[in-house]
């Protein structure tokens, strides 16, 4: 069984999709917005669980995505 890095990567995928906006975009606008340097293939890996976010990561991307940062790491659950 593959230990997953995140729990919020599934969360953020769906909320980026609600959006319309590519990887490539948020990671633009990541950078743009907080100073937050992620590639397109870094928001893939988190989406995919295969790599952990920072605090602040997870932070700026609650921003640029316009929800709550508590409900990408805990869910409607």
């Amino acid at each position: 069984m593959d230990k997953k890095q995140n729990i919020s990567g599934s969360r953020i995928r769906q909320v980026r999709l609600k959006h319309d906006l590519q990887q490539v975009e948020l990671a633009a606008a990541l950078n743009v917005d907080y100073g937050v340097k992620l590639e397109q293939s870094d928001i893939s890996e988190i989406e995919r669980q295969v790599r952990s976010l920072k605090d602040y990561e997870l932070d700026a991307i609650s921003r640029v995505l316009d929800i709550d940062p508590i409900w990408l790491l805990r869910g409607d659950n």
